[in-house]
């Protein structure tokens, strides 16, 4: 029998407990983390739900399925750019990522290159990129501050006008000067200041990003004073970060399972549709027939709290019919449904907010 030296049995050792650290690390960070801060908010809404049915065989049912799909994994900067023009460009993105559909028509932007239509947001992030390819740094805090109307209506010009432009200007604005007055204009400097973290004592970046960008505190406060936490926008854009740069190392968010889906206009609909969530008649008219939804009111917020705990559900479903290796987070769901249907004909709730 071979007798291995003690220091390389223990050395084996070591390797083989810190290789089963990361993976039982990488498995148990697949869980829903129902105490991260947008999910745990969401209790007393969903405890109250008046307007929304959640039909939890659905969620079983539709898992059945759905946990045989393939989804996205991250990607080793596939559109092979520059890492930091990547976080600079998904940050100025996500600052615009909202109100895509005529409140009143009910008619989406829409753009068309070489005969294939860009809609919503693949629309503007089509054009920003345009825009940037001709050497403008758009994202640039002091670009951002000098913008005006007429430059704004001449990057995005569709089938519609664009809209909330107004509001759009002043977020830029508001942003840019933000940027330029503490970051030197570059959203490098603002990420390289904390972690990489979401949440970490203040100190994340989904944290500094809403003190620091108002426009990114997406939050409704209930009647008991209750703080509800959506975070759409912040959320998303550090996802896309993540997605477009961890495959490589660029960029790695260290607690992505603290992520919730992303509470927008299509997420319901693909629920709605897959009969995962059932609206009352009068909400179901209302949808139907394009009437406005009031920010803040307990329509939109049931709406929006329900897509973000019935994705969740959804993804924990997904997950125990799936072997371990093939985990997926809830991002990665949230990902499927809108990619599916954000082009859809079907309706879905008009609410006048810059937040989604």
């Amino acid at each position: 029998m071979l007798e291995l030296p003690t220091t390389h049995i223990l050395g084996f050792i070591i390797k083989l407990y810190l290789h089963v650290r990361v993976i039982s690390s990488m498995i148990l960070n697949m869980d829903i983390d129902w105490d991260a801060k947008v999910l745990s908010s969401l209790t007393p809404v969903i405890n109250n739900l008046r307007e929304i049915q959640i039909n939890n065989q659905e969620i079983e049912n539709v898992a059945d399925w759905l946990a045989y799909e393939e989804f996205p994994s991250p990607q080793n900067n596939k559109t092979k750019k520059n890492p930091e023009e990547v976080i600079r460009t998904t940050l100025l993105v996500n600052t615009l990522n909202f109100a895509f559909t005529d409140f009143e028509k009910s008619i989406k932007y829409e753009i068309e290159r070489d005969g294939y239509i860009f809609s919503d947001s693949e629309a503007m992030f089509t054009q920003i990129n345009e825009t940037l390819a001709t050497g403008t740094k758009l994202y640039h805090g002091d670009v951002l501050s000098s913008l005006d109307m007429d430059k704004l209506n001449k990057i995005f010009s569709g089938n519609i006008e664009m809209p909330m432009m107004s509001e759009r200007l002043k977020i830029l604005n508001e942003v840019g000067e933000k940027l330029s007055s503490e970051y030197k204009g570059d959203w490098i400097n603002f990420i390289n200041k904390g972690p990489k973290k979401l949440y970490s004592d203040g100190e994340g970046l989904i944290e500094r990003l809403i003190e620091e960008f108002p426009r990114f505190d997406d939050k409704t406060i209930l009647e008991d004073r209750q703080e509800v936490h959506f975070y759409k926008l912040a959320q998303l854009a550090f996802w896309g970060i993540h997605g477009e740069l961890s495959g490589g190392g660029h960029f790695v968010v260290e607690d992505m399972h603290k992520m919730s889906a992303f509470a927008d206009y299509i997420v319901p609909v693909a629920l709605e549709v897959m009969k995962i969530i059932t609206y009352s008649e009068t909400l179901n008219n209302k949808i139907m027939n394009g009437e406005l939804i009031e920010r803040d009111s307990r329509e939109e917020v049931e709406i929006r709290a329900v897509s973000l705990y019935t994705t969740a559900k959804l993804t924990e479903e997904v997950n125990k019919r799936r072997p371990l290796d093939k985990q997926i987070i809830i991002p990665q769901l949230d990902y499927r449904l809108w990619k599916q249907y954000h082009a859809t004909h079907r309706p879905h709730h008009l609410t006048i907010t810059t937040m989604y």
